[in-house]
């Protein structure tokens, strides 16, 4: 087999509900690398959210803020930041609608609201630390990334207002907040051009909808079994839950091991 290079997403698919590293993941990642192919993350967490992560499982090379940030065995070789014109105007409605922001940059977040509920539910099933209080860092520093705090289909108002973002679901109290282009599949892009690969040798796999474009842009896209229907029908496999030893499953039933 020809070397291939494999993405895969963090929560719901390296790590399970509760955050942990399956066994069976960790050693499915061992025998990917012994076999000579190249693994690295596509996630939507800030690359400080996952150096542990990193360094546990030797990753050097990473997709980050569902694709804007891609850094290439260490070295950042992409990233692209929030239309600033466009943000301030969206802060300005978000504050006006109660809605609480998280300002994502490339080396720390904050959040513009203090002890928010929709702030401290969401964030805290990531099992990070919550965001410091600073309701200026997207005027401070450019942001790759937002994280907007409100209820299912609210944020159809702010997708019709605000057409130079994107806003993808990731929790049932808050949405990404991305450059209107912006998407993992954009990343992964940017980051076969640098390799020199060719995409019939990339894999990835996911398990949310910031995980559609990327599952559909490779060659071969894998849906994790805890995936809703909709991913699932983008991808073109469908392995077993990440609990199940849903990675090992997948990178056998593509061959890959």
């Amino acid at each position: 087999m020809e070397r291939a290079t494999i993405f895969f997403d963090i929560d719901g698919t390296l790590l399970d509900e509760e955050k942990r590293l399956p066994q069976s993941t960790k050693q499915a990642i061992a025998a990917l690398k012994e076999k000579g192919h190249e693994v690295a993350i596509a996630t939507g967490r800030a690359p400080y959210f996952f150096k542990e992560l990193r360094e546990e499982l030797e990753i050097d090379s990473y997709i980050c803020f569902n694709g804007q940030y891609v850094v290439f065995k260490g070295e950042l070789i992409y990233e692209n930041t929030l239309d600033m014109d466009a943000f301030t105007e969206m802060e300005r409605y978000a504050s006006s609608q109660e809605h609480p922001l998280v300002f994502m940059g490339a080396k720390t977040y904050t959040s513009n609201r203090e002890d928010h509920p929709y702030v401290i539910k969401s964030i805290k099933t990531l099992k990070i630390d919550l965001p410091q209080y600073n309701p200026d860092l997207y005027n401070e520093q450019p942001l790759h990334q937002a994280l907007l705090f409100c209820e299912e289909g609210e944020e159809k108002d702010y997708e019709t207002r605000f057409p130079a973002l994107r806003f993808v679901r990731w929790h049932p109290l808050s949405v990404d907040v991305l450059p209107r282009e912006g998407s993992k599949a954009n990343g992964i892009a940017k980051f076969i051009q640098r390799a020199n690969i060719d995409l019939a040798n990339v894999y990835a796999f996911g398990d949310q909808l910031n995980d559609l474009e990327m599952l559909s842009f490779v060659e071969h896209g894998v849906a994790m079994g805890n995936a809703p229907e909709k991913v699932k029908a983008q991808a073109r496999y469908v392995t077993k839950p990440v609990h199940e030893n849903g990675i090992d499953h997948g990178l056998k039933m593509v061959g890959l091991l």
